[in-house]
């Protein structure tokens, strides 16, 4: 016992020197003035029992401790029990029998420990004064917890329930010390030991999950808390702690980083395990097909997974060749298997996509085999532009430019269609480098200019109203919807001068380009034409002189 006694007296090192373990061990006791006495009971009044201690004046004992938990009285007069002085009232002294009986545990606990008893002793607080806190554990038995052990604001302490282990063992005064600063002491030591142990060896070690939150998992490992954050969880990347573990799972850690300062270990669950990016770095190609599984949809495309914890992105782009997906639900669910080419893959920086239309009759190869130049089709317009209108049609989309759209230069198409509008078109060009296509509306009519030509053609004289002067040349306007243009070339400078805007004109018709829809009219044609006009009436009239001839020509 005095070993015992010798190896918790050396404990006290942890008290401050400033802190007086005697005046504590006072503090403790000063209520406890006396030995535990054995006493009869000589009167019971009131709330009060008179017991005779053998001394000048009987102890007074309040009557709550001779009754149960029924409020029955457990003893009479002339009943023998144990007490201890606890005070005095009045120069009486103040008994108590439960205290007579902590005492005996506390003594009975003494008289059994043993050096080799340095374990953890759950308590719960009880009682404080000046120097500290009075502890019971389950059985009973009394301890002092002084408040330098405590490391601990007082605030509301009594009931509370805690770890304690003992440091110093008095059979004189009959005390027991315990200290909660020793188990945090020895906690933060071993936890030291055990962090250095786990990042310094490197290892795999199992954990079990305590806690998971929206951004990791707390993972226990050995009594050390550390944090697999979501990021560390899979090779995929993020992902929801939530949809693959729950509390109290076992899992396998590695222990990636300790920050000393904050003494927080960061652990890694896709550390424990084997890289998939190193091992499809050898077996897997671009263009190769494979079979995936849909995991997660977004608005702008989807993940899927490769069935070893790595992840591929399909892009929205690469879900069809139709370009006007609104979103990827359309054409795909969730759990929803596929076959996918690889279109890139980059094992350094874990990345992978793939593509499904690529796997996909492209819509133009399709387009090149049903239809030719010429045909006449239906579509739907899904796009207006200032230069034009795209038509889709069997999954392509074609282009109907502004110029093609009417016989009328000045019209477009965001003038006259809207999105959705069913559209008569025709064929006019296909382009298989470019895979673009090129329709026409106009062409399905007769162009102005070529109703017009079938009553006046080329080297017809024709009479016009000037609709516009430009540098090049003049604007005429023969009748509705039928423009023609004068270039300066085919008409005289002098003449060209005197020209005005709402003039009548007379010109020669002299060239028709009827796809452009454009007629070009000549003055020094007419002009010619007359001369020989005259030249063969002379030629074909004897009689007629040249002067007369000049003379009428002046009139």
């Amino acid at each position: 016992m005095a070993e015992a006694n010798k190896k918790v007296q050396t404990s006290m090192d942890d008290f401050t020197d400033e802190e007086n373990f005697e005046q504590l061990l006072k503090e403790f006791d000063k209520k406890d003035e006396g030995a535990i006495t054995q006493g009869v009971i000589v009167a019971i009044k009131d709330e009060e029992a008179f017991v005779d201690i053998g001394k000048k004046s009987e102890g007074i004992l309040a009557i709550d401790e001779l009754k149960d938990a029924g409020g029955n009285l457990l003893y009479k007069e002339g009943d023998k029990l144990e007490v201890a002085v606890i005070g005095n009232r009045n120069g009486k002294p103040l008994v108590s029998h439960k205290k007579a009986l902590r005492k005996q545990k506390v003594v009975e606990f003494i008289k059994n420990y043993t050096e080799d008893d340095n374990k953890i002793l759950n308590v719960k607080i009880i009682s404080k004064n000046k120097g500290g806190f009075v502890c019971v554990d389950d059985e009973g038995v009394e301890f002092f917890l002084p408040r330098s052990q405590y490391l601990a604001k007082d605030g509301n302490v009594i009931g509370k329930s805690l770890k304690v282990k003992i440091i110093k063992i008095d059979q004189d005064e009959q005390s027991i010390v315990v200290s909660r600063k020793k188990i945090l002491d020895d906690e933060r030591k071993k936890r030291k030991e055990l962090v250095s142990d786990i990042v310094e060896e490197d290892k795999i070690i199992e954990g079990i999950i305590k806690k998971i939150t929206s951004y990791g998992m707390f993972v226990d490992v050995g009594g050390i808390d550390g944090l697999v954050h979501y990021s560390e969880i899979s090779y995929k990347g993020h992902v929801n702690p939530n949809a693959l573990y729950k509390e109290g799972d076992s899992v396998s850690v590695k222990a990636i980083k300790y920050d000393k300062d904050k003494k927080h270990l960061s652990l890694s669950i896709k550390a424990a395990q084997p890289d998939p990016w190193k091992e499809i770095k050898d077996s897997l190609e671009l263009g190769d097909t494979i079979k995936v599984v849909v995991s997660n949809i977004e608005n702008y495309g989807a993940f899927v997974d490769l069935g070893n914890d790595i992840e591929g992105f399909l892009h929205i782009s690469e879900l069809s060749w139709d370009k006007n997906i609104k979103h990827p639900r359309d054409h795909i669910s969730k759990g929803q298997e596929l076959e996918v080419e690889v279109i890139e893959i980059d094992p350094n920086q874990k990345r992978l996509r793939v593509s499904l239309k690529n796997l996909l009759a492209k819509p133009f190869d399709e387009f090149v085999k049903n239809y030719k130049v010429g045909d006449i089709i239906k579509g739907k317009v899904s796009s207006l532009t200032n230069f034009g209108a795209f038509i889709a049609i069997d999954g392509i989309e074609a282009l109907l430019h502004n110029e093609d759209c009417s016989w009328d230069r000045n019209d477009k198409c965001k003038d006259l269609y809207k999105i959705g509008d069913e559209l008569e078109v025709k064929i006019i060009k296909i382009d298989p480098e470019n895979q673009k296509i090129s329709l026409s509306i106009r062409e399905l009519s007769q162009s102005p200019v070529q109703a017009y030509i079938k009553e006046f053609g080329i080297g017809k004289i024709v009479k016009g109203k000037i609709k516009d002067i430009k540098d090049f040349g003049v604007f005429v306007e023969l009748k509705d919807g039928v423009d023609a243009l004068i270039h300066k070339e085919d008409i005289n400078a002098k003449d060209m001068e005197e020209l005005k805007v709402g003039d009548e004109i007379e010109s020669v018709i002299s060239f028709v380009d009827e796809k452009k829809n454009r007629i070009r009219l000549s003055v020094k044609n007419l002009k010619r034409m007359k001369e020989r006009e005259v030249l063969n009436e002379i030629n074909n009239n004897d009689r007629v002189s040249l002067g007369d001839i000049i003379k009428e020509q002046l009139s």
